[in-house]
């Protein structure tokens, strides 16, 4: 047994459980908002979107997943889509335009008021997300932010942010994840167990 690399290993789960709970300490409040938000664009006909780059890219097609299949619960499909997956609108935007609009052309093209835009960066730097959370204030929608310990230039732009508090890219990789499944886990609470939770007025009333 190599106790250099099982040190790596417990060192990386020591890291991941004290951020983890630290992450849901401040930010369990904001999560049940951002999932109400979801719900009730849902309700009304509108739809959750998500981008990010690499690892970040996957994520976005994991919780895109998760809505329109299901996630615990048997019940319809939620609209919801990773604007990371489709590679002739990508590369098309990436030839003709830059890198940097492949996501704003199709919050441009596809967002509506009142929609959802999720935007994923463990820098809260990345350009592309930067100009789709612009673009989605523009069009109307509700721009969700998930970063890194500082926000970076993203912050801004985010009516909803969930700022995991490290430094290492894994771990906030691994929160994120976390953050989207239980925003997943409430808007699923909200739309078909407990409806009337909706309404924070109707709730305090009870």
């Amino acid at each position: 047994m190599s106790k250099n690399a099982l040190k790596k290993v417990m060192d990386h789960a020591q890291a991941g459980i004290e951020v983890r709970r630290s992450f849901f300490d401040a930010q369990a409040g904001t999560l049940v908002e951002i999932a109400r938000v979801m719900a009730k664009s849902l309700t009304k006909g509108g739809k959750v979107m998500f981008c990010g780059n690499g690892g970040s890219a996957a994520d976005s097609q994991h919780l895109a997943a998760e809505f329109v299949n299901r996630f615990l619960m048997e019940r319809p499909p939620l609209p919801a889509l990773a604007l990371t997956t489709d590679t002739s609108i990508l590369t098309a935007i990436g030839n003709d335009y830059g890198f940097e609009l492949v996501f704003k052309k199709q919050v441009q093209a596809l967002g509506r008021p009142g929609d959802v835009l999720v935007g994923l960066s463990t820098s809260g730097a990345s350009l592309n997300v930067i100009h789709a959370l612009r673009a989605a204030r523009d069009r109307g929608l509700v721009t969700v932010g998930l970063m890194g310990a500082v926000g970076g230039e993203m912050l801004p732009l985010c009516d909803y942010a969930l700022c995991v508090p490290s430094k290492s890219t894994p771990v906030i990789q691994e929160l994120h994840i976390s953050a989207g499944h239980m925003i997943c886990h409430i808007v699923d609470h909200f739309l078909f167990e407990a409806v009337l939770e909706l309404d924070p007025a109707a709730e305090q009333a009870d």
